[in-house]
């Protein structure tokens, strides 16, 4: 399942991050966005989602949410 499917509330893990961008992947993870952690999504939006992850919000777009597994 995609972060875009996943229901409001429900902490998830995630299991992988298909992207080919490098960029991208090192400031997922210095967001604390990586295999094996978690991450809630707050409320879904038009745009994307909003998303806790650790102890931050963040707003996520629909393609991102897309490439995000859990």
């Amino acid at each position: 399942m995609t972060l875009k499917q996943a229901q409001a509330g429900i902490e998830y893990i995630i299991n992988k991050i298909e992207t080919n961008d490098e960029e991208l992947n090192a400031f997922l993870f210095s967001l604390g966005c990586y295999c094996g952690s978690t991450i809630t999504v707050v409320r879904h939006l038009k745009s994307g989602c909003i998303v806790a992850i650790k102890d931050g919000r963040y707003h996520i777009d629909n393609q991102l949410a897309e490439a995000i597994k859990i």
